[in-house]
């Protein structure tokens, strides 16, 4: 997966420019991966996804006194920023199509349906407010519980159970709006 993601180490990138570079490269090193994924869960796009993270790692370089001091605080700074790039990208995106969604998706064995299941949650996800798809990738897809989700947004508990709540309700009115009526 590190050949995929193509980013450049801010040390090698930046090897005279000290304690700065050598923290950033830490988060680098332990992060990266870990934010590109939720960059494609939020993104939806490989491409989209490296240039979010690597604008996540610019803007960190660029303000390296914001960075926090340890560990949680790194992640959860770097992963805020890159959800906040995301719900900028969305915004300047807001303008989309409709999706017609598929009404009928088995869920057998065949191929072509969990293809299509796949895409219909990624057309739904896409239709989420950035906060939201963001709280639901953190928990459903990277398995991670409301407190942590928190910490890393910097988000109430109860707000992120509130996003997730409010994700549900969206995404039964997406995926299954027959069960309204």
């Amino acid at each position: 997966m590190e050949q995929t993601l193509a980013l450049t180490n801010p040390r090698a990138a930046r090897p005279e420019a000290g304690v700065g570079a050598d923290r950033l490269a830490e988060l680098f090193d332990a992060h990266h991966l870990r934010l590109y994924r939720l960059a494609r869960r939020l993104a939806g796009d490989p491409e989209a996804a490296r240039d979010l993270v690597q604008q996540t790692f610019l803007r960190a370089a660029r303000r390296p006194a914001a960075l926090p001091t340890g560990e949680p605080g790194g992640e959860a700074w770097l992963v805020r920023t890159l959800v906040n790039l995301c719900r900028d990208r969305h915004r300047r995106r807001r303008v989309r199509q409709a999706a017609v969604l598929p009404r009928a998706v088995g869920r057998g064995s065949d191929p072509e349906a969990r293809a299509v299941a796949r895409a219909t949650v990624a057309v739904a996800l896409a239709a989420l407010p950035p906060r939201q798809r963001a709280v639901v990738a953190l928990h459903y897809l990277e398995d991670r519980d409301a407190g942590d989700i928190a910490r890393l947004l910097g988000l109430a508990r109860v707000t992120v159970r509130w996003h997730l709540a409010a994700a549900r309700r969206r995404l039964r009115q997406i995926l299954m709006p027959e069960a309204d009526t």
